[in-house]
């Protein structure tokens, strides 16, 4: 994919490997506000608080599916990435957010389907119920019988509980 005559020019590398999409980035960039990113890699939920800066992002905050067993003692056997787990991250990282003196940010769910009621989204509603100002619609948001795990088992229904609680214990 090389750009071929005088009036060609080469298109950005992460974006002819699918990586970045830049419209979306300079819309959330020109917002001012941090970006609370969330990711969803194939063992567990990453959020973090991002802000731009000329020399390259600065992470100011990031919790994951494995900083809940190790912290805030989610069980090991259960999943990381499932709506729950996902919850609770975006929670954590809400709390820490607030703890840290932000009070406001944008989503950046990157490349990821925006299907409602999806894991990015169950982050955003920890993310909101922890304080933290993101705009959003509420129908996008998983129901609360999804995220507090009721649908599946009853022992994930308590493990919620209880790391919800220790988790606002820590801030």
């Amino acid at each position: 994919m090389m750009a071929h005559g005088p009036r060609q020019r080469n298109r950005f590398r992460r974006r002819i490997k699918g990586l970045t999409d830049y419209r979306r980035r300079l819309k959330l960039l020109r917002s001012r506000k941090s970006r609370a990113v969330v990711r969803i890699s194939n063992t567990r939920t990453t959020c973090q608080l991002v802000d731009w800066s000329a020399e390259g992002d600065k992470v100011s905050i990031t919790q994951t599916g494995g900083n809940l067993v190790a912290n805030y003692g989610w069980p090991e056997k259960m999943s990381q990435k499932n709506i729950p787990a996902s919850y609770l991250v975006g929670f954590a990282m809400g709390k820490a957010a607030l703890a840290a003196g932000h009070s406001e940010a944008v989503l950046d769910i990157g490349l990821a389907a925006s299907s409602s009621g999806s894991r990015v989204f169950a982050a955003l509603k920890g993310m909101v119920d922890a304080g933290l100002d993101i705009p959003h619609s509420e129908e996008i948001i998983p129901s609360d019988d999804r995220i507090s795990g009721a649908h599946a088992d009853e022992a994930l229904a308590a493990a919620l509980e209880t790391t919800k609680a220790k988790i606002e214990e820590a801030y």
